[in-house]
């Protein structure tokens, strides 16, 4: 029998490690004025957090739907409700499980929002983490199979939209959010019905889409700065899953690679130019459906929980909603929310002091959620 064993993920000493700010609040651990201790982060990208006290929020793929994103992330108490994208989380972390991209129109506008909440919440005590999904390496890769046109289309105009801005990518990224609405309604209003006409416009989206996710590219740099697995206290959170040899390779050491492959800093000379236990075959992180499948196949893996609570992964749509499984150490929290996939309602995970529990709208209005408590 194999065992899986999240014991072996401490906290690097060999890591430096980066403070985020200190906060004073009554949301995490029910101390009025109690203060917290800070976010620690270890690792580049992200691996280890230690966020003490903190609520944590896990959302699953969300697919280029930016609606149904800033729904779930409602749902989840960390954004606005009235079109600011104000951050309202407070000091709470929030852990996006990847496959933000494919499948919808408005792929960038998600990955600028969750950059724009990541620096809002960092101020308020809380962080937004990300983690790479398989359809994010398939773009730095160049497999574009499931890109929706319109996708191309918003590549085109955020491509365009840099250069207004010199290319100062950190403001321009963030702001993008806000403005790509403006951007996608003057394009329909601008649509050609000449056929040869719309052809180039499509290829021009596949060159800008290229030059922005290629390795080394603008959003591929982007991707970079997230993991493929994150361990944050006692609980993983990774796309596909991972398997005991993900975990024997080293995951710094892993989630490393896959950065500087997508930053285009290794040789293309090397046998090793794209990080394969991590991005590739069935049985890597970004891949791996076994965690997703009925309970009768996670027989040979048993997880040995000494330290590590549960694992929250994504990938594979979950038809009955976000679900555990085997005593709750392994979450699956994709329900297919984009409408590019099932179009069903948003749920997002909630842990509070280690334990776990679904937040779903209740009907198809938001107003009303409900709770479903898990140990």
């Amino acid at each position: 029998m194999v065992s899986l064993c999240l014991n072996s993920l401490p906290l690097p000493p060999s890591s430096c490690p980066k403070k985020l700010t200190e906060t004073s609040s009554s949301f995490s651990n029910g101390s009025i004025g109690t203060a917290l201790k800070p976010i620690v982060v270890n690792g580049n990208p992200p691996t280890f957090v230690s966020a003490p006290g903190r609520r944590i929020v896990a959302v699953g793929d969300l697919h280029g739907d930016l609606d149904q994103a800033r729904y779930a992330l409602e749902m989840a108490g960390v954004l606005s409700s009235d079109g600011q994208d104000l951050w309202t989380g407070e000091d709470a972390v929030l852990v996006q499980l990847g496959d933000v991209l494919d499948r919808g129109d408005d792929e960038i506008a998600i990955l600028s929002l969750l950059r724009s909440l990541d620096i809002q919440a960092k101020a308020k005590g809380g962080a937004v983490f990300q983690v790479n999904g398989n359809h994010e390496t398939m773009n730095v890769e160049g497999d574009f199979r499931y890109v929706e046109s319109g996708a191309f289309d918003e590549c085109a105009d955020f491509l365009e939209y840099l250069n207004d801005y010199e290319y100062d990518w950190d403001e321009a990224f963030v702001r993008w959010c806000g403005v790509s609405r403006i951007w996608k309604d003057e394009r329909k209003m601008s649509r050609n019905h000449w056929g040869p006409w719309n052809l180039v416009k499509r290829q021009k989206g596949v060159i800008a889409r290229s030059v922005l996710f290629r390795p080394g590219g603008p959003l591929a740099c982007e991707l970079a700065r997230h993991a493929v697995a994150l361990k944050v206290n006692d609980w993983i959170f990774c796309h596909g899953g991972l398997l005991p040899h993900h975990v024997a390779y080293g995951i710094e050491k892993m989630n490393k690679e896959v950065s500087q492959w997508m930053r285009g800093l290794i040789e293309e000379d090397t046998n090793r130019n794209m990080p394969f236990i991590a991005t590739k075959g069935y049985d890597s992180v970004v891949w791996n459906r076994l965690y997703s499948r009925d309970i009768s196949d996670l027989a040979d893996y048993q997880i040995n929980q000494a330290r590590a609570k549960a694992m929250v992964v994504g990938h594979t749509p979950q038809f009955s909603g976000a679900n555990c499984e085997y005593n709750c150490s392994i979450w699956r929290i994709d329900v297919g929310m984009s409408s590019g996939v099932l179009n069903s309602r948003p749920e997002v995970l909630e842990i509070r002091d280690d334990k776990a529990r679904v937040i779903r709208s209740k009907r198809n209005r938001f107003s009303e959620l409900q709770m479903v408590d898990y140990i």
